[in-house]
């Protein structure tokens, strides 16, 4: 018989779910605080696969992915292990902060430390606890703060054949080829020989249903990939996504209030105006100018602007017109307007 799945000091049997709590360092107010944790343990063996969200406390869109995906009738089939952490920084999710109180970014923090600061032992205990228990990873996170991202995998492709496929199962329409940064989670988890996406979609402290429901397909794909799930008989493959060569940020060329006259998904070409920064009574006006063709990926909705500052992230890539399409398509299938029943879940509008 398939053994129990060991984690914090708790058994969950082949075939059981369990709600768990991980000890963290408690408030200077004596409240004590914990991680949560859901396990859902097949009744046979497979691979472990962990999903968690919030790893900056204001990235809401992971949360709810995790609450639908945790629902989904697709999980009483499941094969091996699955450990959702639906806020990994509880801290700055209960100040709606990105950060932690030190102002640390836990997702520099990593592998962390048993000693060091409140963000390298929070990370530390989800290492040990978490990461090392798992064969494979997606972390869910959103734009930072006034800044919005199409959905979109990042995932360190070179030399990595089998994140190249999750990345592909997964299903959003852009995969960027990013490099590790050092302390991040990815990178973490990477140096252990897991595979691991990172899934970007939505704007900080707002919830964005296309980003949500394309998150919670994803996951599904992914664990169909490696096996944890059984694949569909009849099955409609998800569409290719479009691989980025390269990806650019377009600063603000002066101080002041943007309109922005191009949206999120939409195809440029060098030197199109992507939008107009002008003085409040405008009449120092300058143009916001496209500094190569790609795909919009990520903008600004803050339209305060300092000389500089990113308003909009480009992607290059080859095959740009049918790229554009793909976006276009893979918007109109997860706008709740397009649904032709009604959802199982109602839409968040």
């Amino acid at each position: 018989m398939r053994r129990a799945f060991h984690i914090a000091g708790v058994d969950v049997q082949p075939g059981e779910r369990r709600f768990i709590e991980l000890p963290l360092p408690q408030l200077y107010t004596h409240t004590a605080v914990s991680m949560p944790l859901h396990i859902v343990n097949g009744k046979q063996a497979g691979p472990c696969l962990f999903v968690c969200a919030a790893l900056h406390g204001d990235e809401l869109n992971g949360v709810e992915i995790i609450r639908r995906l945790l629902k989904s009738p697709a999980l009483r089939q499941l094969r091996g292990t699955l450990i959702a952490v639906p806020v990994v920084n509880v801290y700055g999710f209960v100040s709606q902060s990105r950060y932690l109180p030190d102002r640390r970014d836990l997702n520099r923090s990593f592998p962390g430390s048993e000693r060091g600061s409140m963000a390298a032992r929070l990370a530390r205990v989800f290492m040990e606890e978490v990461a090392k228990r798992s064969s494979h990873g997606i972390d869910l996170h959103t734009g930072a703060l006034h800044r919005d991202n199409l959905p979109q995998i990042r995932a360190c492709l070179e030399d990595h054949a089998a994140t190249e496929r999750l990345a592909r199962a997964f299903g959003a329409p852009v995969i960027i080829n990013a490099n590790l940064r050092d302390g991040s989670l990815r990178q973490a988890v990477m140096e252990l020989g897991i595979p691991m996406l990172l899934y970007e979609a939505g704007e900080a402290l707002r919830f964005d249903e296309v980003a949500i429901r394309a998150g919670v397909r994803g996951v599904i794909g992914v664990l169909r990939e490696i096996g944890m799930l059984k694949q569909r008989t009849r099955r409609r493959s998800p569409p290719e996504p479009f691989l980025a060569r390269s990806t650019l940020w377009v600063r603000a060329p002066q101080s002041g209030i943007l309109r922005s006259t191009t949206s999120l998904g939409a195809r440029v070409g060098k030197g199109d105006r992507l939008g107009i920064v002008a003085d409040p009574f405008g009449e120092r006006e300058a143009d916001v100018l496209a500094i190569v063709s790609g795909l919009v990926i990520g903008r600004t909705n803050l339209p305060l602007v300092n000389e500089g500052e990113a308003l909009f992230h480009i992607a290059r890539m080859e095959e740009l017109d049918q790229a554009a399409g793909a976006v276009e398509a893979f918007q109109a299938e997860f706008d709740p307007n397009t649904d032709a029943a009604p959802p199982k879940e109602p839409p968040i509008v």
